[in-house]
């Protein structure tokens, strides 16, 4: 790979997370010479400077070395639709994202910010659906054991209670990916609530 090259996708990434060249130097403890002479091309970035670039720009060493990222806003739709899925079997909203995810991992300009976003909300959300038709189950059992008897409309009652829990669960899901994916469609950012980070960025 030649220097130039290199250098001209250190300065795209200095300029896409909005670093001046003396910030940039401050992030990665090299001097603001050694930045300058970086994105001039007249020194390639090798082993301890690299990874600190990579760490200041949030991505890994082989992405500003291999650095094929391309604008790909019809994979990201996909990608962000293929959460569908969990309408079939809860699990599929976080299996079939996370294949596509990581048969495209760092080729993609902002796949992985999204592709953590979504994949962290649809494990909490599976999370929570499963504690929620679990601990209704239980509270029945519990009931049952307690007491000895349990009536035919608590019954009737609890059972309506899981299909309006069940119904509230995949509406709102539902309805959060469509709207994100509209809004990658649209080249805008994706927002999902709530998400817990199981997959860090």
């Amino acid at each position: 790979m030649k220097n130039k090259e290199l250098a001209h996708r250190i300065k795209n990434l200095r300029s896409r997370n909005g670093f001046s060249q003396e910030e940039l130097s401050e992030r990665t403890g090299l001097s603001l010479r050694t930045i300058q002479r970086i994105e001039n091309g007249e020194t390639e970035p090798r082993g301890d400077s690299l990874k600190r670039l990579a760490a200041a720009f949030e991505v890994s060493p082989d992405e500003i070395v291999d650095w094929t990222v391309q604008e790909d806003k019809g994979f990201l739709t996909s990608l962000n639709l293929s959460a569908l899925s969990f309408l079939f079997f809860p699990l599929l909203g976080i299996l079939i994202p996370l294949i596509l995810w990581i048969s495209k991992k760092d080729k993609i300009r902002n796949l992985n910010n999204i592709a953590k976003d979504l994949l962290n909300f649809q494990i909490t959300w599976t999370m929570l659906l499963f504690l929620g038709y679990i601990g209704n189950v239980a509270s029945v059992i519990y009931k049952m054991e307690t007491t000895g008897i349990v009536s035919p409309a608590a019954i009737t009652s609890r059972m309506t209670l899981n299909f309006v829990f069940l119904g509230v669960m995949y509406s709102y899901n539902l309805v959060f990916t469509i709207v994100n994916s509209i809004r990658i469609s649209q080249e805008k950012s994706i927002g999902y609530f709530p998400k817990i980070g199981f997959i860090r960025k």
